[in-house]
């Protein structure tokens, strides 16, 4: 049996004072309220052992659990955005919703192997992950290229160039740092700021 991780910020006065929401609560000012984040994190929080326990089952290694935990909890994240609420309060059990979605990620997703898993749950907490996406899609098409070669696929400013310069971009390996450090402070500025206290107050350079 792999163990369920805990998680820090279910401790923090920002989520503490969200306890007297019930689900339905969180999930409707959670969609009234997209510029903040505390409300699926709350939801997250409330949850994650029961998301955790679910996916643990479907995988053989911590690393591998760990990664489909994240992705289950992105979908959630994207149907959150959507999910109508039952004007019947009892009509909506959200603890099978979550185990519904759950299910069905589990179901449509490739594991990949070890190897290859570069995301790490103690690096980036999902709804921090869910987060940080969002809003890199939403950065500047150049910057997010950049930012991407050089987290996800582990290229050095010269790998990076060369690869920019044969599609016809100007630009010398001595500005991708500079590039670079444009890109995190642009994301980190576009983050919720509810989520920039409970996640990075104390992390400096997280996003470096």
């Amino acid at each position: 049996m792999l163990s369920i991780p805990t998680f820090p910020e279910s401790n923090h006065e920002i989520l503490l004072s969200l306890a007297i929401y019930s689900d339905r609560e969180l999930v409707s000012l959670h969609q009234q309220h997209p510029e903040q984040g505390k409300f699926f994190t709350a939801l997250f929080c409330r949850y994650s052992s029961i998301v955790y326990s679910v996916v643990q089952h479907a995988v053989t290694s911590q690393l591998q659990a760990d990664y489909l935990f994240a992705i289950s909890w992105r979908q959630i994240f994207t149907e959150l955005q959507r999910v109508k609420l039952s004007a019947d309060p009892a009509a909506t059990n959200w603890q099978n919703w979550l185990i519904d979605i759950t299910g069905s990620t589990i179901a449509l997703t490739e594991v990949p192997s070890l190897g290859q898993i570069r995301y790490a749950i103690t690096t980036a907490s999902p709804p921090l992950w869910c987060y940080l996406e969002q809003e890199l899609d939403r950065l500047p098409p150049l910057s997010r290229l950049i930012l991407v070669m050089n987290q996800s696929l582990k290229w050095n400013e010269q790998r990076i160039c060369a690869y920019l310069q044969g599609e016809g971009q100007k630009i010398s390996a001595a500005s991708i740092p500079n590039y670079l450090a444009e890109s995190y402070q642009l994301l980190e500025a576009a983050l919720p700021q509810d989520i920039q206290h409970i996640y990075l107050e104390s992390r400096v350079g997280v996003l470096a």
